[in-house]
């Protein structure tokens, strides 16, 4: 299944001036897009269309096209994206039912809505809950949970629903290193083994270095840069933009800054510390 948004611009209903500008973006099977940018640059707001969420459900203005195996999603009604393609909010906490009372249940929720047959339910629910390390909450209270125990549930709740497309805004914010790592790693799998296409909104860059395929950079609601993650993340222009190098490349700039080893050198090191 692919994602493509060609010449989009996107205005807020009531807003002056457009959110998004002439964004072209191909997300393919199997593939993880990172996105980086400064604060209010228009990455929450890619999200929403990519999604088809905007302006389907949220209203506004749209020119250009965005597909989902060719098929626009202004024609979708939401059910229908839904089951195509998967959205994360910074809020996971709003994207929980509120009708559950087990985080087993508030997982079945969405799948038993689709109308699955009760066992392929329990596998869905039970397979997200491993892949996300939380099996641990199933019996526990969603209105309960700490801010990064929702983020996974969430997420959790999104991947029993088997989309072939999931769009990630900031899935790791209210998570610590452990969390992170088990976000990572499942996501790594859903794109490795599903083929699941993967659009992430993300500050934490070394999550993005370990994981994403391609990163792009946008500002002011404009895809300045694209390509694949290595060359992208290394890019001292982005520290200009107020986003962090992932660790590899502040350490290759310090010992290179440091006269203690060659870019050749760096490079050879980090290589063989992450192997």
């Amino acid at each position: 299944m692919t994602l493509h948004l060609s010449a989009v611009t996107y205005r807020y209903a009531g807003a002056q001036r457009d959110a998004l500008t002439d964004v072209d973006l191909e997300l393919s099977a199997g593939s993880v897009v990172g996105v980086v940018g400064p604060n209010e640059s228009g990455k929450s707001t890619l999200c929403l269309v990519a999604s088809g969420l905007a302006p389907v459900v949220v209203g506004g203005q749209i020119r250009g096209s965005v597909t989902i195996d060719g098929r626009e999603t202004v024609g979708m009604r939401p059910h229908e994206l839904a089951q195509r393609c998967g959205i994360l909010f910074q809020n996971a906490q709003a994207q929980l039912s509120g009708t559950a009372s087990t985080v087993f249940e508030e997982l079945a929720f969405g799948p038993r809505n689709l109308g699955l047959p009760l066992g392929t339910v329990i596998e869905r629910v039970e397979s997200s809950l491993e892949a996300l390390g939380i099996a641990g909450l199933a019996d526990r209270d969603p209105d309960r949970l700490s801010g990064g125990q929702a983020q996974l549930v969430a997420l959790a709740a999104i991947l029993t629903l088997g989309p072939d497309i999931l769009i990630l805004d900031e899935p790791t914010s209210q998570l610590d290193p452990q969390g992170t790592r088990l976000v990572g790693e499942a996501l790594r799998r859903l794109a490795h083994e599903k083929r699941t296409a993967i659009l992430i909104v993300e500050h934490k860059t070394a999550l993005l270095d370990r994981l994403a395929d391609r990163v792009i950079v946008i500002d002011e609601g404009r895809l300045i840069r694209e390509g694949l993650s290595v060359d992208v993340l290394a890019d001292p222009a982005l520290v200009e933009l107020g986003v962090e190098p992932p660790p590899r490349v502040r350490v290759r700039s310090a010992l290179a800054d440091a006269g203690l080893r060659t870019p050749g050198e760096v490079d050879a090191l980090l290589a063989e510390l992450a192997s």
